[in-house]
C-alpha cells in the first residue's frame, strides 16, 4: 500500500473516532504539514466521505454523520469483536434480534478483507448460540428508551407490575440495564416521587413526552448497581428462613447473590434466607443445595418438601 494510501486509511480512522478536529492537531498525529491535510480531506472528499470544514482561528475537520458513507475501516480486533458480538446477539433476549443480527453479519463480511473475511467465516462456521427462554423486549422499545435517556426527556408507558397490575407511568429515564435474560430501565416516578425499576419486556407503548428534566443523581454507584440493589430487596410473595447444618465459608460459593443470603451461625450451621413467589421453586432451590437443612418459616414450604421428597422417594424405587 503507498504512503498517501496508508495515511488517508489512518486519517479516515481518526476522523471516524472523534467528532472534531483541529488541522495542526491531525498534522500532528500523522506527522506532515498543514497542507497536506488539506488535500488528503480533498481526496476524500472525491471518494465520497462527506468531511466538513470547521471555521475558528486554526481551522479543522469533521466526518458529517447521517450521511450515505463508504463501508467503514475497522482493524481486525474491532471486526472479529462486531462478529463476535453479532454471531451471540440471539442471547440479548430482543426480539427478532438474531435474524436481524445475521443480516448485519452478511453484510459485514461482505466489506471486510479476504483474511478478515476467513476469520470471520470460521467463527460462524464453529458457533451455535442456545435459543433464550422467557420473555423478550421489543427493539423499538429499547431505541425510543435509548434516546429519552440520551436527551433527558419525560417517557410515559403502559406498565404491568409483577402482580399483574396495570398502570400508566411518566418517568424522567435515567439508564437501560441489560441483567442476564432481562432488560431494565431505571428511572425517577413521577408519580411515586421516587427511584424505580421497570422491567422492559412488561412496558407497553413508550412514548417521550418532549418535556425536558435536569438529571438527578442515583442513590448508587451507578444503575447496574441500583438495579442489583432493587431485585435482591424487592418484595417476594413468601420468605424463607431456613438453618443450613454446613459451615457458612463452605457454602457460599455455591449459592448465586440473587438466591439470598448466608450468615455463620457457629463453626458448624448458617442461616439461610431466600425468597419467591413460587413455593415450588423455593423448596427446590433450598433442596438443590444438597445439605441437611431446617426449616423456620414460612410453614407452607414444610408442605412442599414433603411433596418433592415423596416424588423423589417414587422416582428412586
Amino acid at each position: 500500500m503507498s504512503e498517501t494510501s496508508s495515511r488517508l486509511l489512518e486519517l479516515l480512522s481518526l476522523l471516524q473516532g472523534r467528532r472534531d478536529w483541529p488541522g495542526n492537531e491531525l498534522a500532528a498525529r500523522l506527522d506532515v504539514s498543514g497542507r497536506t491535510i488539506r488535500r488528503d480531506m480533498d481526496r476524500l472528499r472525491r471518494l465520497g466521505y462527506p468531511v466538513e470544514s470547521l471555521s475558528g482561528p486554526a481551522g479543522g475537520y469533521r466526518l458529517r454523520a447521517g450521511s450515505a458513507m463508504p463501508p467503514l475501516l475497522l482493524d481486525d480486533e474491532e471486526a472479529i469483536a462486531i462478529a463476535v458480538g453479532l454471531r451471540t446477539a440471539a442471547r440479548a433476549s430482543v426480539t427478532g434480534i438474531e435474524e436481524t443480527a445475521v443480516r448485519a453479519l452478511v453484510k459485514l463480511e461482505q466489506v471486510l478483507p479476504a483474511h478478515l473475511r476467513r476469520r470471520v467465516a470460521a467463527l460462524g462456521a464453529a458457533t451455535y448460540t442456545l435459543p433464550v427462554a422467557g420473555p423478550t423486549v421489543d427493539p423499538q422499545h429499547l431505541t425510543v428508551i435509548a434516546a429519552a435517556c440520551r436527551d433527558s426527556e419525560c417517557l410515559r408507558f403502559g406498565y404491568r407490575s409483577r402482580d399483574g397490575t396495570d398502570s400508566r407511568r411518566e418517568v424522567e429515564p435515567h439508564s437501560l440495564v441489560n441483567h442476564g435474560r432481562r432488560w431494565y430501565l431505571v428511572a425517577w416516578d413521577r408519580g411515586r416521587d421516587d427511584w424505580r425499576t421497570f422491567r422492559v419486556d412488561r412496558l407497553a407503548t413508550p412514548a417521550s413526552t418532549g418535556a425536558r428534566f435536569v438529571a438527578r443523581s442515583l442513590p448508587e454507584k451507578d444503575a447496574a448497581a441500583y438495579v442489583k440493589r432493587s431485585i435482591a430487596g424487592a418484595p417476594n410473595r413468601f420468605e424463607a428462613r431456613v438453618t443450613l447444618h454446613v459451615a457458612a465459608e463452605e457454602i457460599t460459593s455455591r449459592v448465586p447473590a440473587h438466591w439470598g443470603t448466608i450468615e455463620p451461625l457457629d463453626a458448624h450451621t448458617c442461616e439461610y434466607r431466600t425468597g419467591d413467589d413460587d413455593l415450588r421453586w423455593l423448596a427446590l432451590r433450598v433442596a438443590m443445595l444438597g445439605v441437611d437443612f431446617d426449616v423456620h418459616e414460612p410453614p407452607e414450604l414444610v408442605e412442599h418438601l414433603r411433596t418433592l421428597a415423596s416424588r423423589l422417594r417414587r422416582a428412586a424405587r
